[in-house]
């Protein structure tokens, strides 16, 4: 995935070699306490550390998950900005970024895994196992309507290499499939939309709504009411994008009045959801940790310390942003 920010491309400086390398884990919602030893332990010669930790203040590399506003500007001797993920919007809405280069986790199995969510997600919408479930509830032995896979059709936003790879399995799984994307792409198979022009045609007749897509002022808050009702009668959702791209309320309201069936909902503006958060309970919300495809730890900590032992050595970075565009 390649995307941009306001800060311009960024060039790698190498560090002094003498100094022992520090690295802070910065986050303001989530424990990476866990990662430090991984990392420790693919490059022993790293110091790792808790943001705000004594002495840390002159760190060089920042290892970091939805960082709060300006602390990254907060270290003067920063040189590397580390996401733990594949996605880095997270990161370029800091207004205060500074202009370091800024690195990318790429898991060869995160398209798989995401694929796999996904499937799950529509087979249990497509075969009707969120009414089996509730009649199981019930007591009440009644068997669902089934229908053949091509009459059901799948929309899958984002098209990316992660989309592409989720669309190209549905399709293979025998659903129709049509794909959206911000730019022109084409899948064999899959008829493609692009453009906010082309979505009322791109979600019309749609069944199960897929949204992967990155996090953008343009798709901030896409899944919208207006975007929704467009959808088939009955229609579900599969939300394993940013959290900032659903309207929640929207959701509810349609889930509320008949229009949607069903949502299988991964990601959310503010993680974890907390124990009494109400959508828990939603009879037909299937609320999910954020769990659609996770890197390992292992596979996280070696790509970090292989990428700050290269800027040690002013060697071209692993998976670096290019932020002079954005897919």
């Amino acid at each position: 995935m390649i995307l941009t920010s306001c800060t311009g491309r960024s060039i790698v400086k190498p560090l002094p070699t003498p100094l022992m390398t520090k690295l802070v884990l910065i986050s303001r919602d989530y424990d990476m306490s866990a990662l430090a030893p991984v990392i420790v332990a693919a490059a022993p010669e790293l110091q790792v550390h808790s943001f705000g930790a004594p002495n840390t203040g002159d760190a060089q590399v920042a290892v970091c998950w939805n960082p709060p506003a300006g602390a990254l500007r907060s270290l003067p001797e920063l040189r590397l900005v580390h996401a733990i993920a594949a996605g880095v919007d997270n990161i370029l809405c800091d207004p205060q970024l500074p202009a370091v280069p800024i690195c990318r986790v790429v898991d060869p199995y995160q398209a798989r895994a995401m694929s796999e969510f996904v499937m799950w997600g529509a087979l249990h919408f497509h075969r009707q196992f969120d009414q089996v479930l509730a009649n199981q509830r019930a007591g009440l032995w009644q068997v669902p309507a089934q229908k053949l896979a091509s009459d059901c059709t799948i929309g899958v936003m984002g098209l990316g290499e992660i989309g592409a790879r989720v669309a190209a399995d549905l399709l293979h799984a025998g659903f129709t499939v049509k794909g959206w994307a911000r730019s022109d792409r084409t899948l064999p198979g899959i008829q493609s939309f692009s453009s906010r022009d082309a979505l009322p045609a791109f979600l019309s007749g749609v069944d199960i709504l897929v949204c992967l897509l990155p996090l953008t002022s343009e798709t901030r808050g896409l899944l919208n009411a207006d975007l929704l009702r467009q959808l088939n009668p009955g229609a579900k959702l599969i939300h394993v994008g940013r959290g900032e791209h659903l309207v929640m309320d929207a959701l509810l309201a349609e889930l509320s009045n008949g229009h949607m069936d069903g949502a299988i909902v991964d990601v959310f503006p503010n993680e974890p959801l907390s124990p009494d958060d109400p959508l828990w309970r939603h009879p037909k919300l299937i609320v999910t940790p954020h769990m659609a495809a996770i890197a390992s730890l292992e596979t996280i900590g070696s790509q970090i310390a292989e990428n700050v032992r290269r800027l040690m050595r002013g060697e071209p970075l692993n998976n670096q942003v290019d932020v002079g565009q954005r897919q």
